[in-house]
C-alpha cells in the first residue's frame, strides 16, 4: 500500500513538472506572402471552409483549444500540427513548385473522396469542421479548377 502511494506521488510530481515544458505555439502574427490566398483566387465560401476545417493543422496559425495548455496534450497537438504542416501548409503554398501545388490539390480531392480529412479526432471536438456534401463539392470543384489551371502553366 505504501508503494502505491509513493508511485502515485511520483506520478503527480511528474505531471506537475511537465506543465512547465510547453511547446512553441503555431501562431504567426501576419499573413504570409506565400499564402494560398495571396497567390490564387480562393472563393469566400472555400476560404471559410479551409479556415474552419483545415488551417488549424495546415497553416502557421492554429486556434488552440483549452487543453492545449495541459501536457502531454499540448505535445500531442504540437506533433500533430507539425506533421500536418509538413504534408501541406496553406501559408507556404506559393513556395511550392507548380508540380507540387498540383499534387497537393489532388491530395485534397483524394482526402475529401476518402473521408480522411479533416481527421475524425479533430471533428470529434470541432463539430464546425465536419464537412457537408455541399462543402465537399465546393472544395473539390475549386481544387480541380485550380489544379487544371496550374497544369496549363506547364
Amino acid at each position: 500500500m505504501k508503494r502505491i502511494k509513493i508511485i502515485g506521488l511520483v506520478l503527480f510530481i511528474v505531471l506537475i513538472a511537465i506543465q512547465f515544458f510547453q511547446p512553441a505555439p503555431n501562431q504567426s502574427k501576419q499573413v504570409e506572402k506565400m499564402a494560398i490566398t495571396k497567390i490564387v483566387q480562393v472563393p469566400q465560401k472555400v476560404q471559410m471552409i479551409l479556415s474552419v476545417a483545415c488551417y488549424d493543422c495546415h497553416s502557421n496559425n492554429t486556434r488552440y483549444p483549452w487543453y492545449a495548455n495541459i501536457q502531454p496534450g499540448g505535445w500531442w497537438l504540437a506533433s500533430h500540427i507539425k506533421e500536418g504542416k509538413s504534408e501541406l501548409n496553406f501559408d507556404e503554398f506559393g513556395s511550392y513548385s507548380n508540380r507540387r501545388q498540383q499534387s497537393k490539390l489532388k491530395a485534397i480531392i483524394n482526402s475529401i473522396d476518402d473521408d480522411t480529412m479533416p481527421l475524425s479526432s479533430y471533428t470529434l471536438i470541432h463539430k464546425d469542421a465536419i464537412l457537408s456534401k455541399e462543402d465537399k463539392m465546393s472544395l473539390k470543384n475549386w481544387a480541380n479548377t485550380l489544379k487544371d489551371s496550374l497544369a496549363l502553366r506547364n
